[in-house]
C-alpha cells in the first residue's frame, strides 16, 4: 500500500508523500542525535570512507541492525558499488556476490528511486528472496541520496531494533540525514576527482622525467607502462610502437607476467590498429569477447582502454590498460585523464627521440672525425714507419736484426688492417647494416674495439645465418651490444670472448641459439644499476629463453 501516512499497524508498506508534514515531537526530541549524526557524516573526504560512515550513522540514528548504500552505475540501470554496515566478513563470504540492483526490490528502487517503508519486505511483490547464507530481514526503510540534484544511490535500513517497524519519524530523520549525506558525498567526489587528477599529473611528470633523462630507452618505456597501470588501476600497462609493416608491437609491459606479452604484434589489418593509427581511442567492456581484439593477450582481460600515443599529428604507437575479467569498466573521468596522460607521454617520447637524434648526430660527427684522424694521421704515420723499417732492414747484415725488423713490419701491416676495419665500421651508416647475422655480430665487435682499446675475439658455432630468425637475430645483436657496453663501462676487462652457438637445444627440444660474452674483468660493482641486465633478461624472456650473469 502506498500512502502519505500509515493506515494502521497491519500496513505491509507505506511510501512517503512528496511533501511530508513538519517534524513530529519525537523528531524534535531526537534533534540533538540528528545533529550529531549530520556532523559525523560531514567529517572526512575519502569517498568510500564517507559511504561507510553514512551507513553506520544511519543505522544508529534509526536503531537499525543493518544498513547499506547502493551506488548507481553510470547508466542508472544497476549498482556499481554496495557498501554495508552490520554484515561481518564471514556472512559476506557466505552470501557471495553483492547485489547488482537489476532485479528484485533493490532493482525496483533503482528504476524508481523514492522513499519506501515496509513492515515485512519478504511479502512485497517486488521481492525475489534472499540468496543462501543471507541473514533474515523483515522491516525495511529506503530513501534515495541526491548529489547536486542527481540520484547518487539509495540508503537502505533493515531490521528495526526490538523487532518493530520503522515509523514516520524514522523516515523523516533518515531523509534529513540523506540530504546531508548528499552534500558530504559531493564533497568527497570533488576531493577524489582532485586527487585523481593530481595522481595522473604526477604520473605524467614521472614519465616525462624518465624519457628525457637520457637513460635507457627500454627503461623509459617501462616507466610509461608502470605508471599507466598504477594510475588506471588496471591489471597491466602495455606500450606498443609501430612496426615497419604498419602493425603495433608490444615493447614494454608492466604486469604479473610481462614475458607472455612482450614481442606480440597486432597485425596491420586489425580494426583496432586502423583506429589507433588514425588517432582514435578504442574502449572495450570485455576484451576477451570483443571481436576487434585479434591477439591471444586479450583473452585474459575484461575492460580495456587503448589510447593512441599521438602528438603533433604523428602517431608513435599506443598505450593499453586492460583490467581483470569482471572488473568495472572505465569511467568517463578515467578515460579523459588517461587520454591526456597518453598525449603527454607521446609528446615526451617525441622530445626524447629528438634528443636522441641530436646525441646520435653528435656521435656520428665525432665518429667521422675519429675516422678521418685514424685514416689521415695514424695510418699514414704507421705506413711511413713501416717504410723506414723496411729501409733499415735492407741496410743491415745482421740476420737477427733483419728478422726482427721483418716481424715488426708484419705487425704494422696487421695493425693498419685493423685500423682500416675500425675506420670502415665508424663510417658505416645505419642504412648500410648488412643482413647477415655473422656480419652484424662482427660489426658490433669492431665498433666496440674503439672504446675498449682492443678487439674482442669471437667465433661462430653452427649455421648461424641459416638457423637464426630475423627477430631472434635482432635481439641477439642488441644483447651483444648491451653486454659489450657493460664490459667497457663496468668490468675493466683486457680480454673479451664472444661465442654465438646455433647448435643448442631448448628444454622442449626445439633449436635455439646461445650468445656467450666472457671477459676477465671485475664484474658489476655492488649496489650498481642493473638496468642493462634487466634488459638482457627481458629480451631473452620475450623469445622464450633466459639470461644469466655470473
Amino acid at each position: 500500500m502506498t500512502a502519505s501516512e500509515p493506515q494502521g499497524p497491519s500496513d505491509a508498506a507505506a511510501r512517503e508523500a512528496p511533501a511530508p508534514p513538519g517534524p513530529a515531537a519525537e523528531v524534535t526530541a531526537r534533534l540533538p542525535q540528528l545533529l550529531e549524526a549530520m556532523r559525523s557524516v560531514g567529517t572526512g573526504l575519502e569517498l568510500h570512507g564517507t559511504l561507510d560512515r553514512i551507513c553506520r550513522t544511519a543505522a544508529g540514528l534509526a536503531d537499525a541492525r543493518y544498513a547499506a548504500i547502493g551506488v548507481f552505475d553510470a547508466q542508472g540501470q544497476g549498482l556499481s558499488d554496495f557498501v554495508t554496515c552490520g554484515v561481518d566478513e564471514q556472512v559476506a563470504r557466505r552470501i557471495g556476490h553483492r547485489p547488482d540492483g537489476r532485479r528484485g526490490l533493490l532493482g525496483a528502487l533503482v528504476r524508481e528511486p523514492s522513499p519506501v517503508r515496509l513492515t515485512d519486505l519478504t511479502t512485497d511483490p517486488r521481492a525475489t528472496g534472499f540468496p543462501p547464507g543471507h541473514p533474515p530481514m523483515r522491516s525495511f526503510l529506503g530513501v534515495p541520496i541526491r548529489v547536486e540534484g542527481e540520484i547518487f544511490g539509495n540508503l537502505y535500513l533493515t531490521e528495526k531494533a526490538g523487532g518493530g517497524s520503522f515509523d514516520l519519524d524514522d523516515l523523516h530523520m533518515v531523509r534529513l540525514l540523506a540530504a546531508e549525506a548528499g552534500i558530504a558525498i559531493g564533497n568527497a567526489r570533488l576531493y577524489e576527482a582532485a586527487r585523481r587528477r593530481e595522481r595522473w599529473i604526477d604520473g605524467s611528470v614521472a614519465v616525462t622525467t624518465a624519457l628525457l633523462s637520457g637513460g635507457d630507452a627500454d627503461d623509459a618505456l617501462s616507466v610509461v607502462a608502470e605508471q599507466a597501470r598504477h594510475l588506471a588501476g588496471s591489471a597491466a600497462g602495455i606500450v606498443l610502437l609501430t612496426t615497419e609493416d604498419g602493425g603495433l608491437e608490444v615493447v614494454a609491459v608492466s604486469a604479473d607476467r610481462p614475458a607472455a606479452s612482450l614481442g606480440v604484434v597486432i597485425p596491420a589489418d586489425s580494426p583496432v590498429v586502423a583506429r589507433l593509427l588514425a588517432g582514435e581511442a578504442v574502449f572495450a567492456t570485455d576484451a576477451a569477447t570483443d571481436p576487434r581484439m585479434l591477439t591471444r593477450v586479450a583473452n585474459r582481460y575484461g575492460p580495456v582502454m587503448m589510447l593512441p600515443l599521438q602528438s603533433g599529428g604523428r602517431v608513435l604507437g599506443a598505450l593499453a590498460t586492460p583490467r581483470e575479467a569482471g572488473a568495472p569498466p572505465f569511467t568517463e573521468a578515467e578515460r579523459r585523464l588517461a587520454t591526456r596522460f597518453a598525449s603527454q607521454a607521446a609528446l615526451a617520447l617525441m622530445m626524447a627521440e629528438a634528443q636522441r637524434d641530436r646525441e646520435r648526430l653528435a656521435v656520428l660527427e665525432d665518429r667521422d672525425r675519429i675516422a678521418r684522424d685514424l685514416h689521415d694521421l695514424v695510418i699514414q704515420r704507421l705506413f711511413a714507419t713501416g717504410m723506414m723499417l723496411e729501409s733499415a732492414q735492407r741496410g743491415t747484415g745482421v740476420p737477427a736484426v733483419h728478422d726482427g725488423i721483418g716481424r715488426a713490419v708484419d705487425e704494422l701491416d696487421v695493425t693498419i688492417q685493423e685500423i682500416r676495419t675500425a675506420v670502415f665500421a665508424l663510417q658505416q651508416g645505419t642504412a648500410e647494416v648488412p643482413s647477415s647475422l655473422r656480419t652484424r655480430v662482427t660489426r658490433e665487435i669492431n665498433m666496440a674495439a674503439v672504446p675498449l682499446g682492443f678487439r674482442p675475439v669471437h667465433r661462430f658455432v653452427g649455421p648461424v645465418d641459416g638457423a637464426v630468425g630475423e627477430l631472434t637475430g635482432k635481439n641477439l645483436v642488441a644483447a651483444l651490444r648491451e653486454a659489450l657496453s657493460n664490459a667497457f663501462r663496468h668490468a675493466g676487462a683486457s680480454r673479451i670472448e664472444v661465442v654465438v652457438d646455433a647448435t643448442v637445444r631448448l628444454p622442449d627440444g626445439t633449436g635455439g641459439v646461445r650468445l656467450t660474452v666472457a671477459d676477465d674483468g671485475v664484474g658489476m660493482p655492488l649496489g650498481g644499476r642493473r638496468s642493462g641486465l634487466r634488459n638482457l633478461a627481458r629480451r631473452a624472456e620475450s623469445l622464450g629463453g633466459s639470461s644469466r650473469y655470473g
